[in-house]
């Protein structure tokens, strides 16, 4: 199945010069999102995964479907201030600013095999800050997954020795 009929490209957004790759065509078939599940599904298959992490927000529809997929558990990497309960946090550097993520401290047990999903790959600071905060909390990353990855953005640079699987390249 051809998925990139299925994204929407928006010039000029969110700001002049950035082409915006809007995933809501994809998610409003139900064909073409259960291929794209399926697909992320069988690249994570023999990488005996234990749990899903999808950072906020469409990591949260991209790895929850593949979550139930592979029959493992799901765990949102959200915003500073969106978890209830205790977590562990990483800051990281964004184009202008910073940002924080965080995980609830038993979202994952050490040793455990993890697998981050997500809908886009760009410049890949909000994967490296996902990575480290799996691995603060004693997990193994053995992969991650997107439905679409920028290349020109060279997100790939940030996070070196892990494996990428995308489904789009642009």
């Amino acid at each position: 199945m051809d998925l990139s009929k299925y994204i929407a490209s928006v010039p000029d957004y969110p700001e002049k010069g950035i082409t915006f790759r809007d995933i809501s065509p994809l998610m409003a078939d139900g064909d073409a999102y259960r291929y794209a599940t399926e697909q992320i599904a069988n690249y994570a298959k023999d990488k005996n995964v234990d749990v899903i992490i999808g950072p906020e927000a469409r990591g949260f529809i991209v790895g929850c479907p593949v979550a139930y997929a592979l029959g493992v558990g799901f765990a949102p990497a959200r915003k500073k201030g969106k978890l209830p309960r205790e977590t562990v946090e990483v800051t990281y550097g964004l184009e202008y600013g910073e940002d924080t993520l965080q995980l609830h401290k038993d979202a994952i047990q050490p040793g455990q095999r993890v697998l981050v999903v997500d809908d886009l790959l760009a410049t890949g600071g909000t994967l490296a800050a996902t990575i480290e905060l799996i691995e603060k909390l004693g997990g193994e990353v053995v992969g991650t997954a997107f439905l679409i990855e920028l290349l020109e953005l060279k997100g790939r640079e940030k996070i070196k020795g892990y494996y990428i699987y995308s489904l789009l390249k642009y």
